[in-house]
């Protein structure tokens, strides 16, 4: 089985800073969807922040399991949390890398989907994890808004979504 991967499409935070990054009127014409995230917030002090997703504009029935390393100890939890993004406290110019997957992204099912994400520092502080998660309802998925808990995404901040056809 061949499996492709076309890009949908991509954003760049420009100069001013961004509250949020977001994919609309997403195509029905694939299997699967990827997103690959690079991001950094201006919450000073910070090393790390996670981020919150929308699917479809909803931020509601969504439930997930988190593994999350943070340097010194691998505690899991649970919550909706969507990843991680380096804070203005990590190493200057270090951006987190996240990447998403969520299979079967049109189905009337349920929709699960993954993330396994870094925040990387130049420091004993530095976070890696993954999250596990579950959106309780049959939609398909049609847009996707990643928004960082606290502060705002600064400039380079990039995000590409692809979609995967398997023929």
């Amino acid at each position: 089985m061949a499996t492709t991967y076309s890009l949908i499409a991509s954003s760049t935070v420009g100069s001013g800073g961004a509250s949020y990054i977001e994919f609309t009127s997403i195509p029905s014409t694939f299997t699967d969807l990827v997103l690959m995230c690079s991001t950094r917030h201006n919450t000073g002090g910070t090393v790390a922040n996670y981020v919150d997703i929308s699917l479809n504009g909803s931020t509601t029935s969504l439930t997930g399991i988190i593994l999350l390393g943070t340097g010194t100890a691998a505690p899991s939890t649970t919550g909706q949390y969507a990843g991680l993004d380096s804070g203005a406290g990590a190493t200057a110019n270090t951006f987190s890398n996240n990447s998403y997957y969520f299979p079967n992204y049109r189905s009337s099912n349920y929709k699960s989907w993954s993330v396994d994400y870094v925040a990387e520092n130049n420091a004993t502080e530095a976070y890696n994890g993954f999250t596990a998660s579950l959106w309780s309802n049959t939609s398909a998925i049609t847009s996707i808004r990643l928004t960082p808990q606290t502060g705002t995404l600064v400039q380079y901040s990039t995000a590409y979504l692809y979609g995967i056809s398997k023929n």
